[in-house]
């Protein structure tokens, strides 16, 4: 069994306080992808770079205080990429890559649009930049894409669907760019292939009682090859903690790696 969590932290140092890595020591996993570290590489104490005998890589930000995206593993990888070659994202600390074998995890952080038009383009250029580089690396290898994708795909995967048509994360582009990854290009939303309920959420706005009513969000993924994909088991949102404004996703695979 292979296990892979995937948690936007919206800060390692808060996420820290509030006894995420205790909880990640339970877990048993072989892999946690982070997101939105929003931590500099001055800043990472022994717990943040290798904890529990994992070994963390990471990609930073340049701004400070910002985005950053990780990979801990139980498992010494063949290969660590940092950044996939964007001239304009890979300062902003959104992509890491490990490799075993004949797999890749990847920890990734699409950019967020709802800050206003500016942020909107950026993420529509993110966008235009990944897929291809998605389409590449599935024609040479097994693929487990993790991350906060900041798009929700379909009207299950949203409390309110209406009241967010015209809201960046539910805009019919957005959505029509997974579809295309999942149907042209051929990955696997793993997380729907194990549960198919309503009311699944990854996110919930901060504002109002949207965690304690369910308001939420679907936009953190496992999204795979169909090769791992298909050998998904188990699947599991957790929210017994409320580390960050976002729920780890947990799912585990009848997948071998070596080491």
């Amino acid at each position: 069994m292979f296990r892979v969590i995937t948690a936007n932290l919206n800060g390692i140092r808060s996420a820290a306080k509030k006894g995420f890595f205790e909880w990640f020591g339970e877990q048993k996993a072989d892999v946690l992808c982070v997101q939105e570290i929003k931590c500099s590489q001055d800043d990472m104490t022994p717990e943040f770079l290798a904890p529990h005998d994992f070994k963390g890589y990471f990609q930073h930000a340049v701004k400070k205080g910002y985005s950053g995206a990780g990979v801990y593993s139980r498992h010494e990888p063949d290969d660590v990429i940092i950044g996939f070659g964007s001239a304009e994202f890979d300062p902003e600390g959104r992509y890491v890559e490990t490799r075993y074998g004949k797999l890749s995890v990847i920890s990734v952080y699409v950019p967020s649009g709802s800050s206003g038009e500016e942020r909107q383009a950026a993420k529509y250029r993110f966008m235009d930049e990944f897929m291809p580089h998605l389409a590449e690396l599935a024609q040479e290898r097994e693929v487990i894409v993790c991350g906060d994708v900041n798009i929700v795909h379909k009207e299950i995967d949203i409390k309110n669907w209406k009241g967010n048509q015209k809201n960046s994360g539910c805009l019919p582009e957005e959505r029509a760019w997974l579809t295309k990854l999942f149907d042209d290009v051929g990955y696997v939303d793993v997380f729907r292939t194990l549960d198919t309920r309503a009311e699944q959420y990854t996110w919930w706005s901060n504002r109002g009682q949207a965690y304690a009513k369910n308001v939420g969000w679907r936009i953190d993924y496992q999204i795979a090859t169909p090769g791992v994909g298909h050998t998904a088991k188990k699947t599991s949102i957790f929210k017994d903690i409320k580390f960050s404004d976002h729920a780890p996703l947990t799912i585990d695979y009848d997948y071998k790696v070596k080491g």
